[in-house]
């Protein structure tokens, strides 16, 4: 007795019915992007911590209305305000010890890019159009430019700006000028 005959045809057919959608809902979720937008935006540049000397370097995009409490902070300080700004519990510890009153800190609109302060490690191999003026803006600038977040130490970039549900993400096209601008 094959399986055909114990579930009877109408069994079948159903299962085999349904297959063709399966199978369409299984491709199109492993080929459905994510919503991208490319533009420019301005990003700070830092020195990895710890630097470790291979030539990387840090990119930071800081959302905009944090950049002006930011400024003579390093990286970590300023993910600290974005963390206050964005949390539902400003009691938490990295809140009380910011250094600056919880007052000051600005709300985001809804629809910002990006929705939280973002950042990318870049090296000498990396995908990235006129990466030579980046690396030569890096090794020209003083290294106390480069530790904490500075309106001199900034670049202008072309950027693939990635919108996800749980996360915005983004990925360096092309650097298009260095400070000043």
């Amino acid at each position: 007795m094959n399986i055909t005959n114990l579930l009877g045809p109408g069994f079948c057919a159903l299962v085999l019915s349904a297959l063709p959608s399966v199978v369409h809902a299984q491709s199109a979720g492993a080929t459905a992007h994510p919503e991208s937008t490319e533009l420019e935006a301005i990003l700070f540049v830092q020195a990895p911590q710890p630097d470790n000397g291979k030539g990387a370097i840090h990119l930071v995009w800081v959302p905009q209305p944090i950049e002006q409490l930011c400024l003579g902070k390093t990286a970590q300080q300023c993910s600290a305000i974005d963390y206050c700004v964005r949390t539902t519990n400003r009691e938490a510890s990295t809140c009380r010890s910011l250094g600056i009153p919880l007052s000051r800190l600005p709300s985001y609109p809804h629809d910002m890019r990006p929705r939280r302060q973002l950042s990318v490690i870049y090296f000498a191999a990396a995908p990235v159009k006129n990466l030579a003026m980046l690396e030569d803006f890096y090794h020209r600038s003083p290294r106390s430019s480069l530790e904490r977040l500075s309106l001199s130490s900034r670049v202008k970039a072309r950027v693939r700006f990635t919108r996800r549900p749980e996360d915005d993400d983004f990925e360096v096209l092309e650097i298009l000028a260095v400070a000043p601008f």
